[in-house]
């Protein structure tokens, strides 16, 4: 091979390679139907959440929010790019401006801040 010869390698099935390709279309499904069902397009910041977790935070265009939690940050980035959603590497003023909570949010967040019921 050549140094401008490139190759594609497809992982083997059942290695983990495969194992982590089938997580990231797995979760780029999800982020499509999230962006699909709030205006087509959206905003996703991947935030980390302890040793084994990382949160994907999705804001779709018209401000509804949702979130998922995965296995670690290089899956999460792979499968947001595989969505075609824009990553932020923090969660911008502009984003944080357009999140449209419901009351559902409001209720949830007094109820565990006066140790009201959780769920």
């Amino acid at each position: 091979m050549t140094d401008t010869e490139t190759t594609t390698a497809t992982p083997e099935p059942g290695s983990p390679d495969a194992r982590v390709e089938r997580q990231v279309r797995r979760i780029a499904k999800h982020i499509e139907r999230f962006t699909a069902a709030h205006g087509g397009g959206g905003d996703a910041v991947v935030e980390y959440v302890g040793r084994d977790a990382t949160r994907i935070v999705l804001v779709g265009t018209d401000g509804a929010w949702g979130d998922q939690v995965v296995r670690n940050r290089d899956i999460a980035r792979a499968a947001i790019v595989k969505a075609g959603v824009t990553l932020h590497e923090e969660f911008p003023n502009e984003l944080a401006a357009k999140v449209r909570t419901t009351e559902f949010e409001w209720s949830r967040m007094a109820g565990l801040q006066l140790g009201g019921a959780q769920g």
